[in-house]
Parts: structure tokens; sequence; C-alpha cells
């Protein structure tokens, strides 16, 4: 496509700080040609965010559009936005079933291509709402689909979820995988001095998990399943990376368990792929529910023995030996069992490798959201080559 400027796209989500879809939003800008693609964003917090310094000197604009739940005061706040600041060829929002309303105001305002883009499967917690919240849902999904030109989703899962079970009889509506940055796992670290910093040694066992502390990640169930693994294996260690409203209940919970001799929490961590690369043994993911969880795409590509729920997507499982997929219906014992008995030998180059190869390798990723911008998408979901797409 020929073009006198580059395309000009607003992103629309929460917030710059550390998350799945914010850090995968942060390398594809990092790797998208901005002379082709200017990327700017619209979020909805008022605080800095961690990001925002990087997203502002590759030459992003930043945009607060505060009070989503006011809907039409949010709804005039975006029009003027958009307004001020046009033109626009894109708006891609990334805030679920919000989206349908920021893409009625963004068509409103004559934006071409509108984009909503589901990040996460939240049917657990859809199915179970009461009548205002199931009100909202339907008045959301019927602007979605009536305003939208295109939607995104980075699982089938995720595609269900926002787009509805028929999702793949609709031409708008594809997988556009996230990618990783894989650049930093194929550095080499001293792994005693990262445990040390943790007082820990090469005598422990440690299961890292990197999470929000929110309900979606289990963390009770969680440490019931390290309970059983340190009662068997006292060396064991939990090395839990992230924050959340959850946290001071799962603190609580940890001196519940006698186990804050055996618990650390690194909160949010800049180098996580450090973390699994230089501290983990193993990695935990007992989620009641997930998109695709970019995190464990990480913990493969540092050739970590992932025990993770059955409800997480296919799509997921890169590198299948180091893959177990385990019901959340089964005891802590069943996890600890199997935490405990792994005796996968898999290299961690050769699992590098196959994530390299994979279209969750930011590279993948940030050439394909470009070329959906550009006009030259393809319209068929994109595909884990066969070797890839195992799932357990």
């Amino acid at each position: 496509m020929n073009r006198s400027r580059p395309c000009r796209v607003l992103h629309v989500l929460g917030s710059l700080n550390r998350g799945g879809a914010e850090t995968w939003l942060l390398h594809a800008l990092r790797h998208t040609d901005r002379s082709e693609v200017a990327m700017d964003f619209l979020i909805h917090q008022a605080e800095p965010g961690v990001y925002e310094d990087e997203v502002r000197a590759h030459g992003s604009q930043i945009h607060r559009c505060l009070n989503p739940q006011k809907m039409w005061q949010y709804g005039r706040q975006l029009k003027k936005i958009l307004t001020e600041h046009s033109p626009y060829d894109a708006v891609h929002s990334h805030v679920h079933f919000y989206s349908g309303h920021i893409l009625r105001v963004a068509r409103g305002c004559g934006v071409p291509m509108r984009i909503a883009h589901s990040h996460n499967d939240t049917s657990h917690f859809d199915n179970q709402a009461g009548l205002a919240r199931r009100a909202y849902l339907r008045l959301m999904s019927y602007w979605l689909h009536k305003n939208a030109t295109h939607g995104l989703a980075a699982s089938g899962k995720a595609a269900v979820s926002l787009f509805g079970a028929n999702w793949q009889d609709d031409p708008r509506y594809q997988i556009l995988f996230c990618g990783v940055d894989l650049q930093p796992f194929q550095q080499t670290f001293e792994a005693n001095k990262i445990r040390a910093e943790f007082g820990w040694s090469e005598e422990n066992f440690i299961i890292g998990h990197v999470g929000r502390f929110d309900e979606q990640k289990n963390h009770p169930f969680l440490l019931q399943i390290f309970a059983e693994v340190a009662r068997r294996q006292p060396a064991a260690r939990l090395l839990l990376v992230g924050i959340g409203d959850l946290q001071p209940k799962i603190k609580a919970l940890v001196e519940e368990l006698k186990l804050s001799d055996h618990v650390a929490f690194a909160g949010t961590r800049p180098d996580v792929p450090r973390l699994m690369l230089g501290a983990m043994d193993a990695f935990l993911l007992p989620s009641l529910f997930e998109g695709l969880p970019l995190v464990l795409v990480e913990a493969q590509a540092a050739g970590l023995p992932c025990f993770v729920s059955d409800v997480i997507a296919p799509e997921t499982t890169l590198v299948a030996p180091l893959m177990q997929k385990l019901s959340l219906q089964s005891p802590p014992m069943a996890w600890a069992d199997a935490i405990l008995a792994e005796q996968t030998h898999f290299a961690r180059s050769a699992a590098y490798e196959l994530v390299e190869q994979s279209p969750l390798n930011i590279q993948n990723s940030a050439r394909a959201l470009q070329q959906l911008y550009l006009g030259n998408p393809s319209h068929s979901p994109q595909a884990l080559p066969q070797e890839l797409a195992l799932s357990n």
C-alpha cells in the first residue's frame, strides 16, 4: 500500500504497566517499522505506568481517557481525543467487552479500521453474571459485532469468549498470536548469585509462578500444591512474581500454612527471563482461565518443566515434552505427584529453538500485526506448525 505517511493506530488499554497484553504491545512497538506504522496509546489510568517513558521514547503519544464506568462521559472524552488528534487509520481496543463502546465511538468519528482484541477467556465469570452484568454484556456484544471491522484473539478460547462460539463463520475474526521477545533467553546467568538474592542455593528445588494476585491465577490452590511439595521435599521453595489486590490475603495464607521460610514474594520485575533461567527449576500455572498466557511461552523458552491447568489454550503448547496439563478437579496431592516425579531432561537450546520458530516469537507476531494494519492480513486464523500444535 502506497502511503505519504505512516498508518496511525490508537491502542486502547487499561494501563501501560507490566502485564501480558501491555508487554506484548511494548515489544511490538520495538519491532514495528515506524515509517510504516505509528502507534499511539489511550489508557484508563491517571497514574504513570512503568512502560510510559519507553513508549514516548519511541515517538508514541499517550492519551488518557478516565472513568470508563461513566460510559457517556467517557464517550465524549474519547470522541474529543479522536477528533483533536485525527486522522487515526485504526483504533485497536484491548479492553474485552468494553471494546463495543469504544469501536462505536470510533465509527462515529470516521475511523476506517476498528479492531476488537480478545486477550482472555472470561467465560468463567461471564457465565455467573447477574442480571445487570448480563444486560451490559449483551449491549457491548451487540455494539462490538455492529462496529468492528476486525476481531483478533490470542487463542481459540479467547475468540469464543468475546466473539461467540461461531466466530469462525465471520471473516472479520481471526487468531493473531501475541509474541514474546526471546532475546533475553539467549543470555546466561549465574544461578547461585540469583538464588542467593532470595537466600537460596543450588540445593533448593525452586518452583516459579508469574502472575497478578487476583482470582484468575488461583493462588490459594497453588499454595496448597506447594505445601504438599514442601511436605515431601523440605528443600523446595516457591518464587512468586507479581503484584495485585489479593497479595495481602495470599501472604496471610502463606503464614497460616507455615510456609513463610519457603516462599518469596518478588513483586513486579523487569527481569523475568533472568529469574526463569537462573532461579527456577519448574513453573506452576494452575489458573482458573486464561487467554494465551505469554508467561508460559517464556517458561518454555527457558526450558522449564511446566505444570498447568487443563483449561489453558492448547495453542500455548510449543514444547510438548515440557508441558503437563492437570485437572483443577485433581487434589493438590496429584499435582505434587506430577511435579516431584518430573524426569524430563529436554535441552534448553532445543526448547528455545521451537519457541523461536513459532508465531509466538515477537518478530513473527509484530510482522503479522503490521501486515494487518497495512491491509495485507491473512484472512484465515494463524496456525501453529503441526509439530508445534501439540496439546496434552
